[in-house]
């Protein structure tokens, strides 16, 4: 686990309240339907903790830890070419709700937190939300301007339908 900063502030906002976005930022907020049950939501949690659906989705994960943990680094590769180091600032594990959240160190090509949470509303349908408030940091994001807003809204998209595809079969619809 590394001393250094974060690249933005304020840290932690996602998690009282996953729709905070600072002055200056860009907001993310995509919620995503796995299914229902108590079995979809436990596997769909670990999924998320362990890294599993990040895995899954082809990214490459560098992590200090095998499941998030406050303060441990992640770094996210894309084809080995795209680097971006990150720490996680927060995790939960209640019975209904269970995720975490990661803010940006220094070469990361944003400037932001990220929160991938799972939850299981009161008639037991299974969400996924991604959400994130984000600025870019780099000359190549800067430039890449509203496309590079949309790339970061399809990777969240393609975060549930992943997840969606590794909880298959244990919905109790």
């Amino acid at each position: 686990m590394s001393s250094a900063p974060f690249t933005y502030e304020p840290v932690g906002a996602t998690r009282d309240d996953l729709t905070y976005c600072p002055p200056g930022f860009h907001p993310l907020f995509v919620r995503t339907r796995l299914g229902e049950g108590e079995k979809l939501f436990a596997r769909a949690a670990e999924a998320v903790l362990t890294w599993e659906m990040h895995r899954a989705m082809g990214v490459g994960i560098i992590t200090t830890a095998d499941r998030a943990t406050p303060g441990a680094d992640v770094t996210v590769t894309l084809a080995g070419l795209l680097k971006a180091p990150c720490r996680v600032i927060w995790t939960t594990e209640q019975p209904r709700r269970a995720g975490w959240a990661y803010g940006t160190l220094e070469d990361h090509p944003e400037c932001g937190e990220e929160a991938f949470l799972v939850d299981r509303t009161g008639d037991g349908t299974v969400w996924l939300t991604v959400a994130a408030f984000s600025k870019p940091a780099k000359w190549y994001t800067r430039a890449g301007g509203p496309a590079t807003r949309g790339l970061q809204h399809a990777y969240a998209r393609r975060c549930g339908g992943v997840l969606k595809k590794l909880c298959a079969g244990l919905s109790e619809e």
